[in-house]
């Protein structure tokens, strides 16, 4: 049973009177973008039809079709592919470098090193023909990011010199302290690099920022963005999925390697049906402020315990993770294991770090979801190595999420 002791209560309560304004701006944001997602619902026409499933080859499959051409229109895109046979946001960029890229091709990443779980991805593994871009003789370099922005003057030079296909961009933070890069920043890094006369496919790894504001990357230029239906665009709901959005010629290209050269996305069957995946976008917007309103009181609270936590107080948000560095491995363990027993689901467990496919360290994983890793739900994790900070996101509901803090706050820093 959860109970919180009512100085805890109180300090959060103080804590929330200081985050009210912020809290009216995502609200607004929230409204924004659920007339977006409304409207894009009513001009394509969504019926009930549209939400059973298919088998075998599934053509012909009018859901599928309905939901990718809604997707379309919430990303002001020209088209879309959203299905359930991505398991998660890694296979999704994955699919879209490799449909994108060919041997001999340059790829730039101008915000830094990637996410984790992309290194093997793009570099290989030692001594294995994995089938990585580096396997496909396919070039690769980055450019870091500079007091938290792109770092333009780099970003040109780079541009200039090695001439890249494809440029890349991750939104979020992955496991790096720095804040989420926001769609203003996306717009000049893009801005900039049309200017110098690239035309290279601009990629952005939209995961987590989804509905945070309420533009998308696609609306300022971005040829390509990525993401997971176990974050944000599934509200909670979607069981699994990946989408891939843009112009509709690169779209394709990633339909042919995510199918095959000889199929198109006409292809692709799911019986149980599509109901979860209109729900989970149709809901989306709300469950993104729910988030984003407890990584707000996450950063004021864990600040005032004397934490550094990315976001900072008062930030601008574009994503919806908080980053809590606790410079003690102790610390991380414990935060995330309040976490798990503050959920719903599998609260009985006790958290131990361990392997997980695609990271070097062992990583700690909080995620008592009623989707499996689903992180739009409350879920906090992070890799057992310096400076252990954790990374704290999701909650289907606010009040949820504000009781997960509470608790873990009581039970691992007070």
């Amino acid at each position: 049973m959860i109970k919180i002791k009512n100085d805890t209560l109180k300090f959060l309560n103080e804590c929330e009177k200081e985050c009210q304004q912020q809290f009216e701006q995502i609200a607004k944001i929230e409204f924004d973008n659920q007339l977006k997602v409304l409207n894009a619902f009513n001009e394509a026409g969504v019926e009930a039809r549209h939400f059973i499933g298919s088998t075998g080859y599934g053509h012909n499959d009018i859901g599928k079709e309905k939901l990718c051409e809604v997707f379309a229109r919430v990303f002001n895109a020209e088209s879309a592919f959203v299905t359930p046979l991505i398991s998660c946001g890694t296979e999704a960029i994955s699919q879209t470098l490799f449909g994108l890229l060919r041997p001999t091709d340059s790829m730039l990443c101008i915000s830094g090193t990637p996410y984790d779980t992309l290194k093997s991805v793009i570099h290989g593994q030692e001594g294995k023909d994995i089938g990585s871009l580096k396997d496909y003789n396919i070039k690769y370099s980055e450019v870091a990011l500079k007091y938290n922005d792109f770092d333009l003057p780099a970003i040109i030079k780079a541009v200039k010199s090695k001439n890249p296909k494809l440029i890349y961009i991750q939104r979020s933070r992955g496991y790096s302290l720095r804040n989420a890069l926001n769609i203003s920043q996306i717009e000049n890094a893009i801005k900039a690099i049309r200017q110098s006369g690239c035309k290279a496919y601009v990629v952005v790894d939209n995961c987590y920022g989804e509905f945070t504001e309420t533009k998308e990357p696609t609306d300022v230029g971005a040829d390509i963005v990525v993401g997971s239906l176990l974050k944000n665009m599934g509200g909670g709901i979607a069981p699994t999925g990946g989408y891939i959005a843009g112009k509709q010629n690169l779209v394709e290209k990633v339909v042919f390697k995510a199918m095959s050269p000889a199929l198109s996305s006409d292809n692709g069957s799911y019986e149980l049906g599509y109901k979860a995946f209109f729900e989970g976008l149709f809901v989306s917007p709300h469950v993104v402020a729910e988030a984003k309103k407890l990584t707000v009181l996450a950063s004021y609270s864990l600040s005032k315990l004397g934490y550094e936590t990315n976001p900072k107080p008062g930030d601008k948000l574009s994503d919806i993770v908080c980053c809590i560095n606790f410079k003690d491995k102790s610390k991380l363990i414990n935060f995330t294991r309040a976490i798990q027993y503050a959920s719903a689901v599998d609260s009985n467990s006790t958290l131990e770090a361990g392997d997980m496919d695609g990271y070097e360290d062992k990583i700690i994983m909080a995620s008592g979801s009623f989707n499996q890793g689903s992180s739009i739900e409350l879920s906090c994790d992070g890799p057992i190595r310096p400076p252990y900070a954790a990374f704290l996101q999701g909650s289907l509901s606010y009040a949820h999420g504000k009781i997960g803090l509470a608790y873990a706050i009581e039970k691992s820093l007070l």
